[in-house]
């Protein structure tokens, strides 16, 4: 999202500054200009702090019982695409089982889902993918990051479940990918899908919905589009410094305050920093341009299909009042707000968000039949 570039970006640079600021105070004292020793102690500190203070952070929080991990299933599929991307898909759970398709958010792979994949697998066929440039799915030939691309190759993976009907469940950019499928291929609605799951998601520009809005669409040509295009052309330079920010500890933080509300587990925030700062910086970049473009508000009344819409009370890269005006404009819409979460809500309240899950799926599986 929007948001998480922009406090990217502010790690980078505060990377910089620690590690260029212990190496040049270094130098100094050892050339002689910095004579007390404090500065080296300042400078030894600081360099410390650049390669290990991810681990105090990752100290202070308690550990959970089930942390989540990369899983990857040996039942996969290549959809080769016209764009010369290839989308790889993965197929979990019984074969004849209702179906889950779920797409995730932007900067993860599909490995996001391991708590659907361990507590829904016992009910359901889940079957997830990773975007274009994400995860190991290849990139378009034709840099096309955009949302209707998206949606199109949400519609090749529609194809992997047969003639049953399925529920499509999106996260974040995933929420957003559906509405633009729905608007694409709105003859799928009540035949190939029985019903959408949209979570911690947004109808418009996420610039309009995100904390600290009305600054950011302030600062969005002048500012942050350059910034994107600068990340563009140096992405293999911020990649290592993406790296650095998460040795330091900065991208622990960031990603706890984007993403959680500090009642995340060691295991969680670990999993998201992590996960989130694999893919290139260039890939990333295109696809938050690709958002400033989105507008689906005038989908929303024409969704003929059951709609759950779920999103964490103290999201701040979503905020709930976007997943309210989604649930009030989509016809057979209903909304869950789980609390404490925030916008990883389908992490940190992993039991709940599988709970709600599975309820609205059987019943609007069971509708369908």
């Amino acid at each position: 999202m929007p948001f998480g570039f922009l406090l990217q970006w502010l790690t980078n640079l505060l990377t910089v500054a620690i590690l260029g600021g212990g190496a040049y105070v270094l130098y100094e004292w050892y050339e002689g200009d910095l004579v007390s020793d404090r500065w080296l102690y300042l400078g030894v500190g600081l360099l410390l702090w650049s390669f290990l203070g991810f681990l105090p952070i990752l100290l202070l929080r308690r550990p959970g019982s089930d942390e989540p991990r990369v899983i990857r299933s040996n039942r996969t599929e290549r959809l080769p695409r016209p764009d010369g991307s290839e989308i790889h898909v993965e197929i979990y759970g019984p074969d004849r089982a209702p179906t889950l398709i779920l797409t995730h958010g932007w900067g993860p792979d599909s490995t996001v889902w391991y708590y659907p994949k361990q507590q829904l697998t016992e009910h359901f066929r889940i079957i997830v993918w990773d975007l274009p440039g994400l995860g190991k799915s290849k990139k378009p030939k034709n840099r096309d990051f955009s949302l209707e691309k998206f949606a199109c190759d949400l519609e090749a993976v529609l194809t992997l479940a047969g003639d049953q009907p399925v529920i499509l469940l999106g996260h974040s950019i995933g929420a957003m990918i559906l509405l633009t499928f729905c608007r694409l291929f709105p003859h799928h609605l009540g035949q190939r899908v029985a019903g959408l799951i949209l979570v911690d998601g947004t109808y418009i520009n996420p610039l309009k919905t995100t904390i600290l809005s009305k600054l950011l669409l302030t600062l969005q040509k002048p500012l942050l589009e350059p910034l994107l295009y600068l990340t563009i052309a140096f992405a293999p330079l911020l990649w290592l410094i993406s790296w650095l920010s998460y040795f330091n500890g900065t991208t622990l933080l960031t990603t706890e305050i984007s993403g959680f509300t500090g009642r995340e587990t060691r295991g969680q925030l670990n999993f998201s920093s992590l996960i989130g700062i694999k893919a290139s910086p260039g890939i990333l970049a295109r696809g938050v341009l690709a958002m400033f473009k989105f507008d689906e508000t005038a989908t929303l009344p024409k969704i003929s299909v059951p709609t759950l819409v779920v999103v964490g009370k103290s999201d701040i890269a979503t905020r709930p009042f976007a997943s309210k005006r989604i649930s009030t404009d989509i016809p057979q819409a209903e909304l869950t707000v789980l609390a404490p979460g925030g916008h990883m809500v389908l992490m940190e309240r992993h039991q709940q968000f599988a709970e709600v899950v599975q309820t609205f799926s059987k019943t609007c599986l069971s509708l369908k039949s």
